[in-house]
């Protein structure tokens, strides 16, 4: 195996797999990256863990999305660095070194996608693909200051691809500019065209960007600009989602509890469904990987070793209450935007955290970015991180939540709205 010893640490493994088609395709004379969680005939799938490698064989077939895009042209140029078991938000692999954030040498990349943001932010590629369960194409794309997208759950196949949770398991895709990141998104989602749509509306989460340490003006001002200059202002409207959540998600309240009430900068109900969406998780990937995790006991990093282990203690109680809430928050998010209203949140809490942050250090930082991340990834809704540039040097981005199956118009949108967005911030 070829490791990175430059590129930014990005790759795990270089190859080449040439495109199948003719020169008029639209991803043509491209270039991308793939997740080490991907199959390609003929290569382990490796799963960011040496010992998962050392125990599984080499797959024999490539991964249907991985087919697609070398149908479209494009060239597969190798496989990436990710965390381990795709169980971390980070990015930090210690078996297999932390790819380099292009911009900012001492923060974390985000993960687990770490290696494939990465790749296209470092323009070591035109664009790559991840996996997005907990936020694992969203947290990398904001920190490598990179467009990154998460689908709707379900309308790409999941197969070729190593599970983690499947009741939130997504393969996104992170681009440099809306352009191409619309052209990967036409390839590869099993979803009818549809004519570019006007918005009905653009609500603005306001205590959600409570949850963030970048001053709300900064955070929003020049997407509202932008909104407000090529849609006009009466489309912007606020909300208290959280106080919306709590009244419309009635299940929410087996996850309510004293100690994340009282907590500071914290929104109760996203809390909960935080929480919902951990367990869930965690049932998930014991169900999928404690037999071999038991068997093989491998050697896992800090912080992932730890979560490796509660997952494995994971019972099924409450797992109905789960689902309850996943379907409660699909229709209650569905009522409140409509066919074609878009939500607007902070993708993360805040800038990249320093390499080797300690770890009590980042759990406030993780229980507020759950709580961001949860709202897409429980309602199974399609989410956009676009990149705002720097703030105080570090990468600033905000993300845009559509309806589930709305894929196609919210990267329209994002195509449409980026160039407004880009003036004003020249302004």
């Amino acid at each position: 195996m070829e490791t990175a010893s430059d590129d930014y640490g990005a790759f795990m493994e270089k190859f080449t797999l040439p495109p199948n088609s003719a020169p008029d395709v639209p991803l043509n004379s491209l270039t991308f990256a793939i997740k080490d969680i991907f199959d390609v005939e003929g290569y382990v799938t490796g799963f960011g863990n040496p010992d998962w490698a050392r125990t599984h064989p080499v797959a024999t077939s490539t991964a249907p999305t991985v087919l697609a895009l070398l149908g479209a042209g494009a060239t597969c140029v190798g496989k990436t660095v990710m965390d381990e078991m795709a169980y971390s938000i980070n990015g930090e692999n210690i078996h297999y070194g932390t790819p380099r954030n292009p911009c900012a040498a001492d923060r974390v990349p985000g993960g687990s996608s770490s290696g494939s943001a990465v790749a296209v932010g470092a323009k070591l590629v035109d664009f790559s693909l991840g996996t997005d369960t907990g936020g694992s194409v969203r947290v990398p794309a904001s920190y490598c200051g990179i467009f990154g997208f998460r689908p709707s759950h379900g309308v790409i196949p999941v197969s070729g691809v190593i599970p983690m949770a499947q009741s939130f398991d997504t393969v996104g895709w992170f681009a440099r500019d809306p352009m191409l990141l619309s052209k990967v998104g036409g390839v590869i989602l099993q979803l009818p065209d549809v004519a570019p749509a006007r918005p009905s509306c653009f609500i603005i989460a306001e205590d959600c960007f409570q949850l963030s340490f970048i001053p709300y003006d900064v955070a929003t001002q020049t997407v509202v600009k932008a909104i407000e200059k090529f849609y006009g202002g009466d489309v912007i409207k606020q909300e208290i989602l959280g106080d919306y959540v709590k009244t419309n998600v009635p299940s929410l309240k087996h996850f309510m509890s004293e100690e994340n009430t009282d907590q500071i900068f914290n929104i109760p109900s996203l809390s909960a469904v935080s929480s919902a969406m951990r367990l869930l998780q965690s049932y998930e990937f014991k169900n999928n990987h404690g037999e071999w995790i038991t068997a093989v006991n491998p050697d896992l990093g800090p912080g992932i070793s730890e979560r490796v282990s509660d997952a494995l203690k994971t019972t099924g109680e409450n797992i109905d209450t789960c689902y309850s809430v996943k379907r409660e928050l699909h229709d209650a998010l569905a009522a409140l935007l409509g066919d074609f209203g878009v939500l607007m949140i902070p993708t993360v809490p805040g800038p990249p955290p320093k390499l080797q942050t300690n770890a009590s250090e980042l759990e406030i930082f993780r229980a507020r970015a759950f709580s961001l991340l949860s709202i897409a990834g429980v309602s199974g809704f399609c989410q956009v991180s676009i990149p705002l540039g720097m703030y105080n040097d570090l990468p600033l981005s905000i993300s845009l939540v559509a309806r589930h199956g709305a894929d196609k118009f919210l990267l329209h949108l994002v195509e449409n709205l980026y160039p407004s967005i880009k003036e004003q911030k020249a302004a």
